[in-house]
């Protein structure tokens, strides 16, 4: 197994994945070796945004650990890539969902949850997306219901929030492996979706306090 190989192992939770979902995962980070990696993070992060099961981070991090020089690079097409599959998801929810909804419930989330989100949205909105997009929830749960129970009118919103979201994400993991290298590695994978999470509530948590102090 080559040096390369070896940093692409992955480690605690994703090691133990279990039957397709495990084979998808080490299909993914084969393309880390391919010269159409950068065509493959685009992709990969597109249909993240609205069915795929595997988070784009994935491949992000194997390809900024391979080439650290070219980690904003990668960060920024996985960022055009989410932000387009986005797009087509709320595109689907606002246009087309009586016809695919059946390929989404049950299959990729639960109509409970569906639901839950969309009474959700009447209040958080813009956040509701940052929180999506920023932490390790179901992008494509928020993508689509965005399109169902925001409509057309929200939809420069949402955009504005999947970017954000989106970009911080993935720029702050091109970050770390461009100013630490293959040893943050470890640290990305057991704690950068908890530390994620911690950011995004003290950041709400933040304006909601101002919003009912003032």
């Amino acid at each position: 197994m080559s040096e390369k190989q070896q940093i692409l192992v992955p480690e605690g939770d994703e090691a133990k994945k279990p039957g397709i979902v495990r084979r998808l995962y080490n299909w993914m980070l084969s393309w880390a070796e391919s010269p159409w990696a950068g065509w493959a993070m685009f992709l990969f992060a597109m249909a993240e945004a609205i069915i795929f099961p595997i988070p784009p981070d994935v491949l992000l991090l194997a390809l900024c650990v391979g080439m650290p020089k070219k980690s904003f690079k990668y960060a920024l097409i996985c960022t055009a890539g989410s932000v387009v599959g986005a797009m087509v998801g709320f595109g689907l929810g606002a246009f087309a969902w009586e016809a695919v909804d059946s390929l989404f419930i049950p299959g990729v989330f639960t109509q409970e949850a569906f639901d839950n989100v969309g009474s959700l949205y009447e209040q958080w909105n813009f956040w509701l997306v940052f929180t999506a997009g920023f932490t390790p929830l179901p992008y494509k749960l928020i993508t689509i219901s965005a399109g169902v129970f925001l409509g057309i009118t929200q939809f420069p919103i949402f955009v504005l929030a999947s970017v954000i979201s989106r970009g911080m994400r993935f720029f702050l993991v091109a970050g770390l492996v461009w100013k630490f290298g293959a040893p943050i590695k470890k640290f990305i994978d057991k704690y950068f979706n908890l530390c994620a999470i911690a950011f995004t509530v003290l950041l709400i948590g933040g304006f909601v306090l101002i919003k009912y102090a003032l």
